[in-house]
């Protein structure tokens, strides 16, 4: 199959809801665009918006070498989204930044002579708490530009005027580059919420080459806490290049094995004695895909079979401790006795199934 051919494929089926992994070098980017071009509209309009490489090309980095960085910022080339930054302020960013926790603060630069034509850069910074301190531009790292570019793109999904006029589809590809695995976790939730909130209205067709965001969204979609709302909206597809010639297959039935990666994860935060609030959303992740390979619906059943007493109360705790609330906006340290939980569920798991985990060579 083409590009062309897949994106055709994709644009008529019913499903509400796509999630595709692709391989790498499978020309996912172009893919959305060939998507763009395939729901092109007979008067040469557009009526979707994108999150892909191109996307993340409009911003540019300027390090000031002239003053040895003192003014670095993050410079927006101009586009047909100029139009709409006016709309956007701080705030809207940071309420979606909030779940990564950033360490950094921003500040818009609107165009001096003449405000409408929107954003021309943002400078970053460490918070000061003292106001008559000025504050020092900061270059933020790769994995925290692309949090930011991410956030402010979804903030811009909920203006006015931007998605409203091309509100047939949300394509998004690869939010996730540069990112560690808990903001991949983080990302994933923010594309859920994101899912519920538009995929009743809006068509979602998300691709990406990292298995552990396809694995949990996967599992979010089809066995998760809501999944009777979304399962039969929603088509799974692996995007392959065999033999020089591009397949698009479905894959409602495959076992991904992204749980073995976040055992590593878990095994090498137990032996450092790093246990964070996030690591057991990570946990309950393993937890859920050894109980659905299980074929049971509860991971108690799984806690009870690596002998953890009283698993149902485990399980609560484990519960309350993944929830996206807790990990977002609680502190992350972890208490001892929750701590003594971890050691216990890791130890049985490993025991009981013989999971063989290599260390990281990050």
């Amino acid at each position: 199959m083409t590009l062309d051919e897949i994106a055709k494929t994709l644009r008529d089926d019913a499903a509400r809801i796509t999630l595709a992994y692709a391989f790498n070098a499978t020309g996912k980017t172009q893919l959305s665009v060939a998507y763009k071009n395939a729901t092109k509209q007979a008067d040469g309009s557009h009526i979707g918006v994108y999150y892909n490489a191109y996307s993340e090309d409009l911003f540019m980095w300027d390090n000031d070498e002239e003053k040895d960085g003192a003014d670095v910022r993050l410079t927006l080339r101009p586009s047909s989204l100029s139009r709409f930054h006016t709309l956007l302020t701080e705030d809207n960013i940071r309420d979606k930044l909030k779940a990564y926790k950033p360490k950094f603060g921003f500040a818009f630069n609107l165009y001096e002579d003449d405000p409408e034509r929107g954003i021309e850069s943002i400078s970053f910074f460490i918070p000061n708490q003292n106001p008559d301190v000025p504050q020092q531009s900061i270059k933020i790292s790769r994995g925290e530009e692309r949090v930011f570019v991410w956030c402010f793109f979804l903030a811009l999904f909920e203006v006015e005027g931007w998605a409203d006029k091309q509100s047939s589809h949300f394509f998004i590809d690869d939010p996730v580059s540069s990112l560690d695995d808990h903001n991949i976790f983080v990302t994933a939730a923010t594309l859920l919420d994101l899912i519920e909130s538009q995929f009743e209205t809006r068509r979602i067709i998300i691709t990406t080459h990292h298995i552990g965001l396809f694995s949990i969204l996967s599992d979010w979609l089809s066995k998760g806490e809501k999944s009777s709302k979304f399962k039969k909206h929603t088509k799974h597809y692996i995007l392959s290049a065999k033999s020089g010639e591009l397949k698009l297959e479905t894959c409602e039935k495959d076992v991904f094995l992204y749980h073995l990666r976040v055992l590593q994860v878990l095994s090498n935060a137990h032996k450092a004695k790093d246990v964070r609030a996030y690591h057991f959303a990570m946990l309950r992740q393993v937890l859920e895909n050894v109980a659905s390979f299980l074929g049971v619906g509860q991971f108690s059943y799984v806690l009870n079979q690596i002998g953890i007493n009283e698993p149902n109360r485990v399980a609560d705790i484990v519960n309350a401790l993944s929830h996206k609330k807790v990990y977002y906006y609680e502190s992350d340290s972890v208490v001892q006795d929750n701590l003594n939980i971890f050691d216990e569920v890791m130890k049985g798991l490993i025991e009981k199934y013989n999971f063989v985990l290599h260390a990281d060579a990050a």
